[in-house]
């Protein structure tokens, strides 16, 4: 009789399950392998797609010049409404030429004093005018000159307060402002303050001095309020 021994044949349920396994596992190691090599030739395409598209943008950019610098621009034109008096700050541009250029007071005769064309009048003249003048006085020296005018500092309309206010000084002066106005913009009187002898001074135009009595205490009462003024540039008010 021939031995087979103990070794299970080939058609037994475990050497078909070992069998079944190996085989099994060797598919899945395969496929595993075939993933892992197409996921990093996904990777490496997706890289070299982006160091591409980078480059191109980088090409595509264009070089920054360097920044020029910007031609001087010619000077605004001013307003025509205002008119300028003695003491006035004036600012004066002249294009292209910037030794002309400059700020300047008017002085108490009216006038400043520019560069090759000497005294001009100021005062009483509007801005625009004064461009103007000192364009035409410029043209014997520059071919087209561009001239502005701009009001820096309005000093010609101020007025003074003194004496037994809470604030004297120099304040601008607004159309409409009276001695009342005036007194509040101070602050207001002092304890001390004689209120019945509070007066104006005013220069005419041939520049002699006026006085304007203004009694604050009737005024208060609702008496003389004609002597409640309005101011004119350059008035002062005293209060003893």
């Amino acid at each position: 009789m021939q031995n087979y021994g103990t070794n299970p044949t080939p058609s037994s349920p475990a050497l078909l399950a070992r069998t079944v396994t190996k085989r099994w596992s060797g598919y899945a190691l395969q496929v595993g392998l075939l993933f892992a090599v197409a996921l990093c030739t996904g990777l490496e395409s997706q890289v070299a797609t982006s160091q591409q598209n980078e480059g191109s943008t980088a090409a595509a950019a264009p070089t920054a010049s360097p920044a020029q610098p910007n031609p001087p621009s010619r000077p605004a034109r001013s307003d025509d409404t205002y008119i300028i008096g003695d003491a006035d700050v004036l600012g004066i541009n002249v294009w292209k030429e910037p030794e002309l250029t400059r700020s300047i007071p008017v002085r108490s005769d009216g006038k400043i004093s520019l560069p090759l064309i000497g005294d001009i009048q100021a005062e009483g003249r509007t801005p625009m005018q004064l461009e103007e003048d000192i364009a035409a006085r410029l043209k014997s020296y520059i071919t087209d000159p561009q001239v502005a005018v701009i009001v820096e500092q309005i000093n010609s309309r101020n007025f003074n307060i003194l004496g037994q206010v809470m604030k004297p000084g120099s304040y601008p002066l607004a159309a409409g402002t009276t001695i009342v106005d005036a007194i509040a913009l101070a602050g207001g009187l002092k304890d001390f303050a004689k209120k019945k002898g509070v007066y104006l001074l005013r220069q005419d135009s041939a520049g002699n001095e006026e006085r304007y009595p203004f009694n604050y205490q009737e005024f208060l009462k609702g008496k003389n309020t004609t002597q409640n003024i309005k101011l004119k540039p350059h008035d002062t008010i005293v209060v003893p």
